[in-house]
């Protein structure tokens, strides 16, 4: 009786520091307790952890009044499941590591958009085992956390603040239309695409010279990584429109042998329209014209 009595006093005063630990970590959680240590996004997991602590020194504690716990027969059911929870618990160790490493480097938070693997969608819960991400055509994907941490991890909501998120479509044109008219072309299907910010305002690279055509990307920002499918939907289709309107075939070129004609744009057609010259662009001469000197 003196164990057991001594066994319950050990549950007693560990369930009421538990609840002493959980509702403070829950403040913090609902944003009532500020502290410099921990913030909102670790206040729960560390709760866990902690309140699991104290458990266990609880269990070791309380293990020694047990009737019969220096019993062989108690040592040996101890032996024999401490045995099977080392060879069943190591890969739950594995992800529940994992899972605190994650949730501490705050590499991943509920509510923002990510891309691990082949998986993008918006994180809904990060645990200790799995992280929950739904995905932009409304399927729940559950990850291991070994998983994401083994992985690169891209986070779309993190720099959002700095101009939105960057989008990024390619085209590729042939040689025999001129560069600038392609850039001003890919600048009036981003002017008529709703939901694209304008500061900072569309970009386009040539980011390649293959063999056959050019590669040309657009880079615009948008506000909200989850109207990703929309803005570009929206932003191919004007595309098509103004190569349609302008006569550019968008198709690239590939060739078994060379043309019998060069494959180049004369100087009188490098400002196709929509493309229009910079009003500080200064003349060009035309071959086998000789420049003028002062005094001639």
């Amino acid at each position: 009786m003196p164990g057991l009595l001594f066994v319950a006093l050990i549950f007693f005063v560990t369930r009421f520091i538990v609840r002493i630990v959980r509702a403070f970590f829950e403040g913090v959680q609902a944003g009532r307790i500020h502290v410099c240590w921990i913030d909102e996004t670790t206040a729960r997991p560390t709760g866990k952890l902690l309140t699991a602590i104290i458990w266990l020194f609880a269990l070791v504690a309380a293990y020694p009044y047990i009737p019969g716990s220096d019993s062989e027969a108690f040592k040996g059911i101890g032996v024999f499941v401490g045995l099977m929870l080392s060879i069943g618990a190591s890969g739950v160790v594995n992800q529940a590591v994992s899972g605190l490493m994650l949730m501490y480097t705050k590499a991943l938070r509920p509510g923002e958009f990510v891309l691990v693997g082949e998986t993008e969608g918006t994180v809904t819960s990060v645990g200790f085992l799995t992280t929950r991400i739904e995905t932009l055509r409304n399927v729940e994907v559950t990850l291991p956390n070994a998983y994401l941490a083994s992985n690169v991890t891209r986070n779309f909501s993190r720099l959002v603040a700095n101009g939105g998120m960057r989008l990024t479509t390619s085209v590729t044109i042939g040689y025999d239309t001129p560069w600038r008219q392609v850039h001003a072309m890919l600048q009036l299907a981003a002017e008529r695409t709703s939901r694209i910010a304008q500061d900072p305002p569309p970009r386009v690279l040539q980011t390649a010279l293959k063999d056959f055509y050019v590669e040309y990307t657009l880079i615009v920002c948008v506000a909200d990584p989850k109207l990703k499918l929309a803005v570009l939907n929206e932003l191919h289709a004007h595309i098509q429109d103004v190569f349609n309107e302008f006569g550019v075939q968008i198709m690239s070129p590939n060739y078994e042998a060379d043309p019998a004609d060069k494959k180049f744009v004369p100087k009188e057609q490098w400002y196709q329209a929509p493309a229009q010259p910079a009003a500080d662009q200064p003349a060009t001469r035309q071959p086998g014209e000789s420049r003028a000197t002062p005094g001639s």
